[in-house]
């Protein structure tokens, strides 16, 4: 359960939103919400959607907990030209025992090349990150820095080119252990010391081709069936 306290027109409303995930819990942390935008789709609309079927745009999630929010997703892009994948997720600390207003974020590392992040809060009253979501455009910011303690949501994107005989993976990492190299963000509960760290990887490598011997059997298997074909019909035209 989740009430927010957001601003309209020097009105103040309550929302208090509900939200079920199957799975299994991690201590204090679940995920409140999380979407995902792949080359412009994403699983969720312009507003709120608390769809987490990331099973539903092709994403390998057998290795991600949807109730906690930890474990691993992937997903793999193939067609040359320009592609884009960004991951958002909502967690939540220890929140039936100090609200989600005490937490942080941080950005640990150096960039890789294509790379893209945010930290800030979800939306609700000031953040902005939903809609950079949306657009594709990541800022590279942190809006909710230790000491200027609020509700944390995270982001990570790439920006990509393949070429017509090359496939690329992309795989997104969420753990209660701090990755030991490479850029990461983290989420923090000051009160429970609770956290969660987020990482991503790209891998782009060539289309799998068969190996010459193989290839060198494939034809002459094709050369011989060819073969036997035309002295068949030679065979049937001498019998007439």
């Amino acid at each position: 359960m989740k009430t927010f306290a957001v601003g309209m027109f020097g009105r103040v409303l309550l929302v208090t939103v509900a939200l079920g995930f199957a799975g299994q819990a991690s201590a204090g942390i679940d995920l409140f919400d999380c979407a995902m935008n792949i080359d412009g789709t994403t699983t969720a609309g312009t507003t709120f959607g608390y769809d987490c079927d990331l099973g539903a745009l092709g994403v390998d999630d057998s290795g991600f907990d949807y109730l906690s929010g930890l474990g691993s997703l992937s997903l793999d892009f193939t067609g040359a030209g320009s592609h884009y994948v960004a991951l958002f997720v909502d967690h939540e600390m220890s929140e039936a025992i100090n609200t989600y207003f005490n937490e942080y974020g941080a950005a640990t590392g150096s960039l890789a090349a294509g790379q893209s992040w945010e930290i800030d809060e979800p939306g609700w009253v000031f953040g902005d990150i939903y809609d950079n979501l949306l657009d594709g455009l990541l800022d590279d910011s942190n809006g909710v820095p230790l000491g200027l303690e609020d509700d944390v949501s995270m982001a990570l994107g790439w920006n990509f080119d393949l070429l017509a005989d090359e496939i690329a993976t992309v795989s997104f990492m969420l753990s209660t252990t701090a990755p030991t190299s490479g850029f990461y963000l983290g989420h923090f509960d000051s009160d429970s010391q609770e956290s969660v760290y987020f990482s991503s990887t790209l891998a782009i490598r060539p289309v799998a081709v068969p190996e010459p011997g193989t290839a060198l059997l494939l034809g002459s298997g094709l050369l011989a069936l060819g073969l036997g074909r035309r002295r068949g019909r030679n065979r049937g035209q001498a019998a007439v």
